[in-house]
């Protein structure tokens, strides 16, 4: 058996294979509410094989929204709208699923990627009044955003642990709090854009103060369920937050009792100058799975199940993400199992699409092409 379709734990979450379908913004949700477009997308992603599917980046305040489209699970409306996707996956799938959690601080309001993505100021139709550690925007010329005061903080971590409480009821399998890729948590962390002078401002332990004070409440909320979180390893501009800083914060998730890092890089600054090739994030997850032994996943330009296997065997992540490679296949961890010669989950509705080459490709040979 190879590695890639090994078992893997992460926390008390039993996953049958290494492959977790990476969280990707849809921007097709009506006031947060998920749409067919999300039953359709979802239901095509749980029959992929993979072994985890975290759903998209998903607001646990109006305001943390990254566009006027973002899913969102700030109220009971919002989980009662997504039950039925998540049951429609239960019945016709045995991947696990988690959700993002999310809040988008000064990176939220912005248009839709397909309309350009820039930022919606607050006296427009669609925009609203960011909020942010700082009064600093994420570039020149849009909204300078609201810097979140001790009343602020307060009600911000208890919408994540409301969204908590809401996604274990659903009956979720894990959450992961998003602290990557320039939203909140991760303004948080870089000095690029806290300046704060305050206990969660300054020194590298005031900036992750207010993320490991967020994943602490979220862990007390959601006892026996899996939780982690995703950040960006380095901001790729100098005096940004780099890699060293991360693996000091990747020691204390793990103190705080975190069961996973989702290792992404970048986000926080339109400075930022990331050098894109295959696989180009995957040394940031090593060397933090390395120093501190948590359970890791490692993504970034990661398209081949060779390419994958290798990383896995070099012991780089213990699981690996993929995003786009997904939606260009998804049906890649089949053809990811029959080229390394596994097996792989497929609906019973599939079976006579498995080659003959691959007989076993899908672990029951009580269907014969009739």
């Amino acid at each position: 058996m190879s590695k890639l379709f090994s078992p893997y734990s992460l926390g008390t979450l039993e996953l049958s294979n290494r492959i977790a379908i990476a969280p990707m913004c849809q921007y097709s949700a009506v006031d947060g509410l998920p749409t067919d477009w999300h039953m359709i997308h979802l239901g095509n992603l749980a029959l992929s094989g993979a072994a985890l599917l975290i759903i998209e980046a998903t607001a646990v305040t109006p305001e943390g929204r990254i566009s006027p489209d973002d899913l969102g699970l700030w109220s009971d409306d919002h989980a009662t709208a997504l039950a039925p996707v998540i049951a429609a996956i239960r019945r016709h799938s045995p991947i696990k699923v988690a959700v993002q959690l999310a809040h988008a601080g000064r990176k939220a309001s912005s248009e839709v990627p397909w309309e350009g993505g820039a930022n919606i100021p607050p006296d427009q139709p669609r925009g609203w009044q960011t909020e942010a550690p700082s009064a600093a925007p994420h570039a020149d010329g849009e909204t300078v955003p609201l810097a979140l005061d001790a009343d602020g903080l307060v009600r911000v971590k208890d919408a994540f642990v409301a969204a908590a409480r809401r996604a274990q009821a659903l009956g979720l399998d894990a959450i992961e709090l998003h602290g990557a890729h320039g939203y909140l948590l991760h303004q948080f962390l870089s000095p690029l854009a806290n300046h704060r002078d305050d206990a969660y401002g300054g020194s590298l332990e005031n900036r992750m103060r207010y993320p490991l004070e967020v994943l602490a409440a979220v862990r007390g909320a959601v006892p026996g369920m899996t939780v982690g979180m995703r950040i960006s390893a380095t901001d790729w501009v100098e005096g940004g937050w780099d890699l060293e800083q991360s693996v000091r914060f990747a020691h204390a998730l793990k103190a705080q009792g975190c069961d996973f890092i989702h290792v992404s890089t970048g986000g926080v600054s339109p400075l930022q100058q990331i050098p894109l090739g295959p696989g180009y994030q995957i040394e940031f997850a090593e060397r933090i799975k390395r120093e501190t032994g948590l359970p890791t996943i490692g993504v970034g330009l990661i398209t081949e199940a060779r390419q994958a296997e290798d990383m896995l065997q070099r012991d780089q992540a213990d699981v690996i993400g993929l995003a786009r490679a997904m939606l260009y296949d998804p049906r890649w961890p089949w053809h990811a199992a029959a080229e390394l010669g596994d097996q792989v989950f497929a609906p019973p509705q599939y079976w006579r699409s498995q080659p003959r080459e691959h007989k076993e490709l899908f672990g029951d040979t009580r269907l014969r092409q009739r």
